[in-house]
């Protein structure tokens, strides 16, 4: 798991459109989902894993740091996020015997399509399990990290390409091929910085300018990314633009975020129990 660490001294700085769903309802549930975060209403709408990605690349090499072993589960859980915000599954309601959020079962509210290949495969396999799976397993099916051969069926396969190729169609990244002495790699180099600084501002001010001490009167997307981002490994790269002064504070709130229990702020009013879930996999895991 993922750690967040501070730094004594800093040595350098740096380190298709979506279809229409059939029902009323759903095209409720995601004009919603759209509009949730009116602050950030922009041209380019952006998915959890998207974002999540987007943030791990380096903009001239367009590839993730071959040593982040975390982004692979951490795509898989903002997948997870993403389908529970846009209302196509929930966490079964709690009971006595199942209170705790990895106990209860991921359940289908809706198969209406999303639009997004990785979102809507995955909505299949939710729907064509029985029994059903937990938050943890799915993570664990979605990544292909299993060792019942009769589950590897569920995996995701080439999910950061897949994404990135999204990113390239919406304009922000574009596609190269670089030579690494033995091998060839396709990269996704940065080409609309001005979108990446945005979303990366965005998280900076979360924890800065616009802290509000409470992640139930936080954007519900913008706790979900600092739970991704955290989980991916990726904050670092977040932060890394920042003073020390400011880049301490903004780790220190971070962390204090990350830490809380998910049990506890998953049973709060208005809170989304799928990111609570989600971190409660990834500090198990």
């Amino acid at each position: 798991m993922t750690t967040l660490t501070h730094r004594a001294r800093r040595t350098e700085v740096g380190k298709n459109s979506e279809k229409k769903v059939e029902s009323e309802e759903n095209v409720n549930q995601d004009r919603n989902q759209d509009n949730e975060d009116i602050g950030d209403s922009k041209d380019i709408r952006l998915t959890l894993m998207e974002e999540v990605l987007l943030l791990g690349l380096k903009d001239k090499e367009g590839y993730t740091s071959f040593w982040n072993d975390c982004i692979s589960s951490g795509l898989r859980g903002g997948i997870l996020i993403e389908l529970a915000m846009r209302g196509r599954i929930y966490l079964e309601p709690p009971t006595m015997r199942k209170k705790r959020l990895l106990d209860r079962k991921v359940l289908l509210k809706s198969d209406s399509p999303t639009g997004d290949v990785l979102l809507d495969e995955t909505l299949k396999h939710i729907k064509a399990t029985e029994p059903t799976e937990t938050v943890q397993t799915w993570i664990e099916l979605l990544t292909g990290e299993t060792w019942n051969p009769f589950k590897l069926q569920y995996q995701l396969r080439n999910v950061r390409e897949r994404i990135a190729k999204n990113l390239v169609e919406k304009g922000i990244l574009t596609t190269e091929k670089q030579n690494f002495l033995l091998f060839d790699m396709t990269t996704h180099p940065v080409t609309n910085t001005t979108e990446k600084q945005r979303l990366v501002k965005k998280l900076q001010d979360s924890v800065l300018e616009r802290w509000v001490n409470d992640p139930q009167r936080m954007d519900k997307r913008t706790l979900a990314l600092l739970v991704l981002a955290h989980s991916s490994d990726v904050l670092e790269n977040v932060f890394s633009s920042l003073t020390d002064d400011k880049y301490d504070m903004a780790m220190n709130r971070a962390k204090d975020l990350v830490e809380l229990d998910p049990e506890v702020e998953g049973t709060k009013h208005s809170a989304t129990e799928m990111i609570w879930a989600v971190l409660a996999a990834f500090n198990k895991s």
